[in-house]
């Protein structure tokens, strides 16, 4: 408070990209317990019921000639599937609601984050580490479920010279069980640099010599997490089902 006020003095400009981040309970109070509702928890939430909304109330009266609604709707399945069947092959299309239902959650999230007053839950470390963990203890079970001790042939690179099949299974193990926090920090990273230079040319605005350009810039950045909102959904889909394929075929 004191700095601000001292720059507000000085006539120069204060303003804090990573302050849109911060966790802050609903209801009063400073401290955020295990119970806490908070602005995390309120936009989590808010995408749950926007999906439910698109994809159950949205399609309920089903017709050939479908509405918006129906469409969106869709055109979201049969790409999800789509994606599932090409990458983790037929046999995984068991696992199709789960996959739908994660990339459904983040892209609306992302989406709902583009609000401006919205928080975005992807952003946050904590909430893209649950769920890149539940699609590795997902891969891993399934994994040894399906093959058994077989499924530790995915670790071993049969086609290399045999002295180096004992250092590549270490990088390979290595590799695996680094799976969920690169699987993880891509999405909240990238979500997170895209908000906070917006955030940056905000601040910039407010400074009369500038503001056209900082207004233009806000207008592209903008735009262009419009497509990473999108893009960041899709490449965590997607590498889930990579993953699916590795434990659903994992010789290959």
């Amino acid at each position: 408070m004191a700095s601000e006020a001292h720059g507000a003095e000085q006539g120069g400009l204060e303003f804090h990209p990573m302050d849109q981040f911060l966790v802050k309970p609903l209801f009063g109070g400073t401290e955020v317990g295990l119970f806490t509702i908070t602005n995390v928890t309120l936009w989590m939430a808010l995408a749950v019921v926007a999906v439910v909304a698109m994809m159950v109330v949205g399609t309920r009266r089903r017709a050939i000639i479908p509405s918006r609604g129906q469409s969106i709707g869709e055109l979201a399945y049969g790409f999800i599937y789509k994606m599932v069947e090409d990458v983790a092959g037929k046999d995984a299309v068991k696992f199709f609601p789960y996959i739908m239902t994660l990339f459904m959650f983040i892209v609306m999230s992302n989406f709902l984050g583009l609000i401006p007053g919205s928080f975005t839950t992807t952003s946050h470390f904590a909430v893209t580490i649950v769920l890149a963990l539940l699609v590795f203890v997902t891969v891993t079970v399934v994994g040894f479920v399906k093959n058994g001790a077989s499924f530790l042939g995915l670790f071993w690179v049969s086609s290399a010279p045999l002295p180096l099949r004992p250092v590549l299974a270490v990088i390979e193990v290595i590799s695996y069980f680094v799976r969920p926090v690169s699987h993880s920090v891509r999405l909240a990273g990238n979500v997170m640099a895209g908000h906070a230079v917006i955030k940056v040319f905000a601040g910039f605005a407010a400074v009369a010599v500038i503001s056209p350009v900082s207004v233009v810039a806000i207008t592209a950045m903008y735009g262009l997490e419009v497509l990473v909102a999108f893009i960041q959904a899709y490449v965590f889909t997607i590498l889930t089902c990579v993953y699916l394929k590795d434990a659903l075929h994992p010789s290959h």
